[in-house]
């Protein structure tokens, strides 16, 4: 005998209730359930031509979309899937441009740079996807908690399989939006099958929308096929939620009639689903409903598919007369990055000062950012009342109030996603990771979305994530890792990584100014053993321009962050016998080669110092650099200090055998003398 999958309904027959509905309000959503079938259908057979290269189908679940866009307002977003497109129609997208952009025209959304539906739409409130399932959920947490902060009604609905149900991303969003109450309304398309795995081997649950009590919110399953139960119901809940401000967790239950995509085929999946399915179809279901109660009639529906395929055809015509794209490096690179609003940093002012230890300029340069910029959050765990773990944001609460200065659960992911949300309202963020180790938990979501955004589709991740980072303290490997070249590979993001009080505040203040997302990493071991007189006023130092801490003639060392103190100790210690320069590079991505050119091609000789591991630090970038563009003017080969290829220990005395201090002096004397 063959079990049947969750989504299989235990009847056949789908029972429309028409009560409250006008015959407009029912033939719209039949135009709009029509639309993207025939869009589907022609684009299977371009498929098959090789007139496209891919698609995603969702025949078969087209009421889904259809019902729960037509239920939403405008000014609400929506996050959708591969299988949506009945979001995009429905929202009235312009079909030329959406058959541009999946053909990878440069007149479709993302300039050729994204398939499909992996694209943004801000201004019809539409948000694609990535290809990391469960990832927007807690962007569409962001888009709910701006419509929060603003007072306003709007709401996010956000799409889900039931395969992306089981990933970290969907518990997260889901926990964040009931703690925070936020408006999000999760569907869950449930179609019984995540790619070939049936959802007998995903999860046991026997219902996903029971999933919902564990979070504190309301769980409801409902028939995916009904267009009329999907519109009604998606109606009758976002009337309330546009009061209460909840979430709620919607399960549809429905089946794809092809394949997860079309290479994929659909051998894998027993022929009764499609037997049954098939008598479910939510397209002619709907249509012979609509014709036995005399809404439609023969000659209107020849009518309708005749206009529809009308306006199919002419958008092919258009998109395939558009050239292909050209490729341009320098458009490419230039793309990468949104331009900051002024390329003139604010200066630091220093008439008025105030010695401050490290973690006080830290704490002034955001309450000064808070001050000036009204659409600032902070984020992160224990940041509110107890001030953060290292007190950077003490006091704040009172100050700004708790809208502002947000303690979060213990969701990294969620949170970082949900920062890109409140940017593509227009709001900014710091997200506080504990510590820079935490970071692991949210590295899908600072690697895939924020970094790519502004090159996929235009709109910058406004946010900096602060990164608590370094060893000295005897606290082990999951407290104590350099971790800054894992993000100094990744296009789109910036790296800062201040070395003094005074940089400190200035790059942190220049970090939030600046749309890009910006990781910036602050030594804890200089929080309380470093202090400077720091300009009192506002001011910001600008990312991508080194420092030179010392002038030297003998030997060049570059370094950051507590390597620019080793470095000047050791300076001091050998002023007698060697003049050494000190360039403290600030911005590692992207990082002042000129000054650094400058400082080797004076001296001949370059010691290249980080606290990371050895192996695949930053600093193997920059002496590859230097050998490339230096050899000429280099009177020995560039060497390297770095950590050992350890973890971090625990022991003090095993730790400072990890760390570089002790090899330093070493290899420096090594290079003076070669």
């Amino acid at each position: 005998m063959i079990h049947l999958p969750p989504s299989t309904p235990a009847t056949e027959q789908l029972e429309f209730d028409r009560s409250g509905l006008s015959n407009d309000e029912l033939l719209t959503l039949y135009e709009n359930l029509v639309f993207p079938r025939l869009i589907e259908e022609k684009m299977l057979i371009l498929l098959r031509q090789g007139r496209v290269s891919k698609w995603f189908s969702g025949i078969g679940q087209e009421a889904i979309s259809v019902g729960i866009t037509q239920a939403l307002q405008d000014q609400d977003y929506i996050l959708p899937l591969h299988r949506n497109l009945g979001v995009w129609t429905t929202r009235k997208v312009p079909l030329d441009r959406l058959m541009a952009q999946w053909q990878g025209k440069v007149a479709g959304y993302s300039k050729g740079r994204e398939r499909s539906f992996h694209v943004g739409i801000p201004e019809q409130r539409i948000i694609g996807m990535i290809s990391h399932l469960g990832a927007m959920l807690p962007v569409a947490d962001g888009l709910a908690l701006a419509s929060n902060l603003d007072n306003g009604s709007h709401l996010a609905a956000v799409f889900s399989g039931d395969g992306g149900s089981s990933q970290g991303d969907f518990h997260e969003a889901l926990n964040v939006a009931a703690v925070w109450e936020l408006p999000v309304l999760f569907v869950i398309e449930n179609n019984g099958y995540g790619l070939s795995t049936p959802s007998k081997d995903q999860f046991r649950a026997e219902k996903l929308a029971d999933r919902a009590k564990g979070y504190g919110m309301e769980g409801i399953t409902i028939d995916g096929n009904n267009v009329l139960e999907v519109y009604k119901t998606v109606k009758q809940l976002t009337e309330r939620m546009r009061q209460d401000r909840k979430p709620v967790l919607l399960e549809c239950m429905t089946f794809r009639m092809r394949g997860h995509e079309e290479a994929s085929g659909v051998k894998y999946v027993p022929q009764i689903y499609f037997d049954t399915w098939a008598k479910r179809d939510p397209v002619k279901t709907y249509e012979q409903f609509l014709l036995a109660n005399e809404v439609l009639t023969e000659e209107l529906k020849t009518l309708i598919y005749a206009e529809l395929k009308q306006r199919i055809d002419t958008a092919i015509t258009s998109s395939f007369d558009l050239p292909e794209p050209t490729a341009d490096p320098e458009r490419e690179l230039g793309d990468v990055y949104a331009k900051p609003e002024s390329t003139s940093p604010v200066p630091p002012d220093f008439t008025q000062t105030t010695p401050r230890r490290f973690v006080d300029a830290l704490s002034d340069g955001l309450k000064q950012s808070l001050e000036k910029q009204p659409r600032l959050i902070v984020m992160g765990q224990d940041v509110a009342e107890y001030g953060g773990v290292f007190k950077v944001t003490e006091g704040f609460v009172e100050q700004f109030g708790k809208d502002r200065i947000r303690n979060t659960p213990l969701c990294e992911s969620a949170i970082v996603g949900t920062a890109l949300g409140l940017s593509i309202e227009g709001f900014k963020s710091v997200v506080e990771m504990q510590f820079a180790d935490f970071v692991s938990c949210g590295f899908n979501q600072i690697v895939n979305n924020l970094a790519k955004n502004h090159y996929r589709w235009g709109h910058a991740a406004d946010v900096v994530v602060r990164m608590p980072t370094g060893a000295g303290s005897g606290a082990g490997p999951f407290h104590s890792q350099s971790n800054e070249a894992w993000f100094t590979h990744v296009a789109g993001l910036k790296v800062v990584y201040p070395s003094n009080p005074i940089d400190a505040k200035g790059l942190l203040t220049a970090a939030i100014a600046d749309p890009n997302p910006v990781m910036y990493f602050e030594h804890k071991a200089l929080y309380r053993s470093m202090t400077a007189d720091v300009p009192n006023g506002y001011y910001e130092t600008p990312i991508g321009k080194a420092s030179t801490a010392r002038e030297g003639s003998d030997l060049t060392i570059v370094t950051y962050g507590m390597g620019v103190k080793w470095a000047m100790e050791l300076d001091e210690h050998l002023k007698d016998t060697a003049d050494i320069g000190v360039i403290d590079l600030r911005s590692l991505l992207p990082w002042d080669r000129e000054t650094v050119f400058a400082a080797v091609k004076k001296t001949g000789k370059c010691l290249v110092l980080h606290e990371d591991t050895y192996t695949g630090g930053f600093g193997g970038e920059i002496a590859a650099s230097i050998g490339e563009h230096c050899f000429q003017w280099l009177d020995a080969p560039v060497i390297r200090v770095a950590s050992l290829d350890t973890p971090v220990p625990f022991h003090t005395r095993l730790e400072a055998s990890f760390l570089p201090v002790e090899r330093l002096k070493t290899a420096v004397e090594k290079l003076l003398k070669y």
